[in-house]
């Protein structure tokens, strides 16, 4: 047996030989007999086809490197597939290993702070307006800096936002003046905004040119090519996105159950070719004509007639019957189907009408999407799984749907529904990545106020910042400072500063009284401030402006900040009751005086208004409670033209603090009491503080509304009806029943 293994395998060896030896021998002879005929061809001038080969000549497996810029110029018999042509030109593709620790250079923000600078514009370079906005909100943030060595990233003034060649935005030969420019570096520290690339037909990535070791901040870019904390996923708007501010969300009251009209809805192109034209083409399995309406139709585009199928005509007719809006703000879910690209413009549409996006664009990723966890607030489907929607989104409880459209409007407002904040919360992102030991975490920007009015340059606990008690389990302050703004001298034991300064420091809740001296005059001798039970600190104001009273001073030790102006008439039982009040609302203002705004149609402007209505939206910073971190904030946050305009009037200043307050939260002040007077009636009419009594004094504040509402975008001031009175305020029980029985005597 073992002799016959043998015998097989040496015959096997044999034939495999033989085989070999014929084979080769032939391919030889043949080589042989090819090279003999070029030979002779090529004396006699002949070109002969050479013989078909036993075994086909396959190219060379390593091929020599060509640098994608030289490729168009090499010999066109060099085979190169569409995908490697579009791979080698593509500048996403070229610099996909990028990220912050490799293509970022820290140096330029650790030595000078996290400074952006824009390029000039350029003579003769044309520049869409929503590139524009973008510049605008950059320049206006209190990131930029007109100085490029202070900069620590760069952003070009050369439109890149709209990279599609057949578009009348694109700009050509933009792949030469960014080369151009002398701060380019390859990219290095350079930021660029896009919105749309690639073009009919397949829509690519691309942006046309070399980005070298830049960062983009780009619309529908896809998980593929999006570099992770490197590049930044911002979402598609349209060129009437407005700058600043932006409309509210429109979700006006919490509706339970929170079901509407619609279950589902999606209006829309239909793409009878190309990509992004099949699921579209399937959304007519899944339409109901009840309370599932994914409508669409293919009546867009020059040419639609020559493509158009057998649906299109029924479409069309369907198509137009309904409102798209009155579907938008009637509907629980709205369908963001990819288009052409993989975002959309439904998408921002859904956040601001509270309804929740069903995401089906397989491969996009969600904008800002490091920071945000879009299960808060979308449902995120597969475009292969179409059929399974209407079935899984009727599955979710009406207490998830609630939760759902609450956050879409929190998003909507904090992060979207401007361009400005769309460019700072792309700044923020970045900002975080370079400091990372003060960055931001998931928390804040997924909880209101959101990261943009959360600095971590003033603390990285959470428990310094008032929206997050309730978070961490913790109580409100126990304690408060008094700060009492002085701008006259003292002349008499019988100021109103010092009765203001006595009653404050009886409050069982004060920690501390600072006098901020803000007068002309020398500090006075330790020996003219009352004694007290609590330490008083007097600060000199060095510039002595009225914005000074919003200094975030080092000396204010509690997070509490009882804001006083000299003249304030009030006692220690008021105070006591204010304080108490601030425990329950620790990120609103509460106080005494109270002031309105309204919108003066004659004028076509806001107005201001002392007098006593139903409503209010303002509490005035001259007898009021609130965190300090509103110092940091109206110090940090707004920017030095409004408060210039504050110093230079020696007025408004508390008028911004409102703006600035209610801005963050979205939310009015609180007035305690029935209160009316609360300035001393006595104070000369000669002295500084007598500025309630200058004629000019209303009109500037009537202006000062108006300018800040223009930096603001929009009028933040939010009106209220609700005033807070101790329990059993004049109520007919006996005066022993009740704690702050002096507030009925006053």
């Amino acid at each position: 047996m073992q002799a016959k293994k043998r015998y097989f395998i040496l015959l096997s060896a044999g034939s495999c030989l033989a085989l070999l030896f014929y084979f080769g021998g032939v391919q030889f002879r043949a080589s042989r007999s090819h090279s003999r005929r070029e030979e002779y061809s090529g004396r006699n001038g002949l070109h002969q086809p050479s013989p078909d080969h036993f075994w086909p000549r396959f190219p060379d497996a390593l091929r020599p490197f060509f640098p994608w810029d030289q490729l168009e110029n090499e010999d066109s018999s060099v085979h190169i597939s569409p995908r490697q042509k579009r791979d080698a030109n593509s500048s996403i593709y070229k610099g996909k290993k990028c990220r912050m620790e490799s293509c970022f250079d820290f140096t330029l923000c650790k030595k000078n702070g996290f400074k952006v600078y824009v390029y000039p514009q350029q003579k003769g370079e044309k520049i869409a307006e929503s590139y524009q906005n973008i510049l605008a909100a950059i320049e206006g943030s209190r990131f930029y800096t007109s100085d490029p060595s202070q900069a620590c990233l760069f952003v070009l003034s050369l439109d890149t936002l709209d990279r599609d060649q057949l578009s009348p935005q694109y700009v050509h030969n933009l792949r030469s003046k960014v080369q151009s420019l002398h701060l380019w570096n390859n990219g290095r520290n350079h930021l660029i905004f896009n919105l749309y690339s690639g073009t009919w037909p397949d829509y690519t990535e691309d942006v046309g040119f070399d980005i070298g070791q830049a960062m983009l901040a780009k619309a529908s870019i896809s998980t593929e090519n999006f570099r992770p904390n490197f590049d930044v996923s911002i979402p598609l708007f349209s060129k009437d996105h407005p700058r600043t501010g932006g409309e509210r969300g429109f979700l006006k009251f919490n509706t339970i159950p929170p079901l509407r009209k619609y279950m589902l809805v999606f209006k829309g192109k239909r793409y009878l070719t190309g990509i992004g034209s099949d699921t579209r083409n399937a959304l007519y399995h899944v339409h109901n004509g009840e309370d599932v309406l994914l409508l669409t139709t293919c009546k867009h585009g020059k040419d639609w007639q020559k493509h158009k199928d057998s649906r299109c005509d029924r479409d069309n007719t369907e198509y137009e019957k309904y409102d798209y809006r009155e579907m938008l703000h009637n509907a629980t879910f709205c369908l963001v189907p990819r288009g052409r690209r993989l975002g959309s413009f439904r998408f921002l549409e859904a956040l601001q009408a509270a309804c929740v996006p069903v995401m089906l664009s397989n491969g996009w990723e969600l904008p800002f999407s490091e920071v945000i966890n879009w299960n808060q607030a979308a449902i995120i489907g597969d475009e292969r799984l179409l059929l399974q929607i209407p079935s899984t989104i009727r599955s979710i409880h009406q207490d998830k749907i609630l939760a759902l459209r609450q956050q879409t409007q929190f998003l909507w407002e904090a992060y979207f529904s401007s361009v400005e904040k769309i460019v700072l919360t792309t700044l923020e992102i970045i900002q975080d990545r370079i400091f990372k030991h003060i960055s931001r975490n998931s928390l804040i920007w997924n909880k209101h106020p959101g990261g943009l009015f959360v600095l971590p340059q003033y603390s990285s606990y959470l428990g310094d910042f008032p929206y997050y008690y309730a978070n961490l389990g913790l109580k409100p302050p126990s304690k408060f400072t008094a700060v009492i703004h002085a701008v006259t001298p003292l002349v008499s034991q019988s100021q109103p500063v010092l009765k203001l300064l006595v009653a404050a420091a009886k409050s069982q809740y004060c920690a501390q009284i600072i006098v901020l001296w803000n007068c002309d005059k020398p500090l006075p001798a330790k020996h003219r401030w009352p004694a007290t039970a609590v330490p008083v600190i007097v600060i000199e104001g060095e510039s002595k402006v009225m914005s000074s009273r919003f200094l975030p001073y080092d000396n204010i030790i509690t997070d509490a900040v009882l804001s006083l102006d000299e003249d304030t008439v009030l006692s220690t039982t008021e105070v006591d009751f204010a304080f108490t009040v601030w425990q329950s609302f620790p990120e609103r203002i509460v106080g005494y005086p109270a002031r309105s705004h309204f919108w003066d149609n004659s004028k076509e402007r806001w107005g201001y208004t002392s007098k006593w209505t139903n409503d209010y939206s303002m509490v005035l910073t001259g007898a009021a409670i609130y965190h300090k971190y509103y110092h940091y904030l109206y110090t940090h946050y707004l920017p030095a033209s409004l408060k210039n305009m504050v110093d230079q009037l020696a007025n408004c200043e508390d008028i911004l603090m409102n703006f600035l307050v209610s801005a963050v939260t979205k939310l009015p002040p609180i007035k305690v009491t029935q209160k009316k007077q609360y300035k001393e009636t006595m104070m000369g009419q000669t002295s500084r503080a007598s500025r309630w009594a200058d004629p000019d004094h209303f009109a500037q504040r009537q202006s000062c509304m108006n300018t800040f509402a223009s930096w603001f975008g929009y009028m933040p001031l939010i009106h209220s009806q609700m005033r807070l009175d101790p329990v059993l305020f004049k109520d007919q029980v006996s005066i022993l029943r009740k704690k702050y029985r002096d507030i009925e005597r006053l």
